[in-house]
């Protein structure tokens, strides 16, 4: 068993609040309302923003070049893959980079963000990781779940660009890589002492995530600059 599963294992009902969110079983059934995967989309462009700081923070935090490297893959793959996904996504609104930019951040997106921000300013490379583990390896395990015959096999299910873009064979080796590194730092940086307090940022987290879906379930459209829809 490697460290997260270990995590999982020790904080299951939170885990379990997060990736079993009548959110994503919405959305695997294809009933979700599409203003509330908008308002996610939305806010998950901004949440990413404040991601790819974390993993910048993350290559100031790391001593050797391996975790550097680490680093940069994961700042790579939101910079360069996740973000033109939400961008093709949310062009179908007629919502242009720039716009979704100016979108005000909601109470979820700021609380979920900050909170890795602050592990990674206040604590080390693991609590970092720990922090940010539940987003990049949570994102893949979801998309797995949704999609367990593979994307093909989805049809045109109205979500299906989404569900593959996380059940798909690139993804799902990011969240392998980060997986692997976690695991890497682990064996340098815990004792057994620790775990118990790692476990309590990765429940944390998990239930950031929880209230990050409920906030688009909510649907409570945000309105930015000159009446923008968020």
């Amino acid at each position: 068993m490697d460290i997260f599963d270990r995590l999982k294992q020790a904080t299951p009902a939170e885990w379990t609040s997060y990736v079993d969110h009548a959110f994503v079983r919405q959305m695997g059934a294809g009933t979700l309302p599409q203003q509330a995967f908008r308002t996610y989309l939305v806010q998950d462009y901004l949440f990413l923003i404040q991601f790819a700081r974390a993993y910048a923070l993350a290559v100031y935090k790391s001593r050797t070049l391996a975790d550097m490297r680490a680093a940069q893959a994961g700042l790579s793959a939101i910079l360069d893959v996740e973000m033109d996904l939400h961008v093709r996504l949310c062009g179908r609104w007629g919502l242009q980079p720039g716009q979704i930019e100016a979108a005000p951040e909601h109470q979820a997106t700021i609380a979920y963000t900050r909170f890795v921000l602050d592990c990674g300013m206040s604590g080390d490379l693991l609590d970092l990781h720990v922090a940010l583990a539940p987003c990049v390896v949570g994102y893949a395990e979801i998309g797995r779940r949704l999609a367990p015959a593979g994307t093909a096999a989805l049809g045109d299910h109205p979500y299906r660009d989404w569900i593959g873009e996380y059940a798909g064979d690139a993804y799902q080796e990011i969240a392998a890589m980060a997986r692997r590194h976690l695991d890497d730092l682990a064996a340098r940086a815990m004792t057994e002492r620790r775990f118990s307090e790692l476990a309590a940022l990765f429940a944390k987290a998990s239930l950031l995530e929880a209230d990050f879906w409920q906030m688009a379930l909510d649907d409570r459209p945000l309105t930015g600059p000159a009446g923008s829809p968020s």
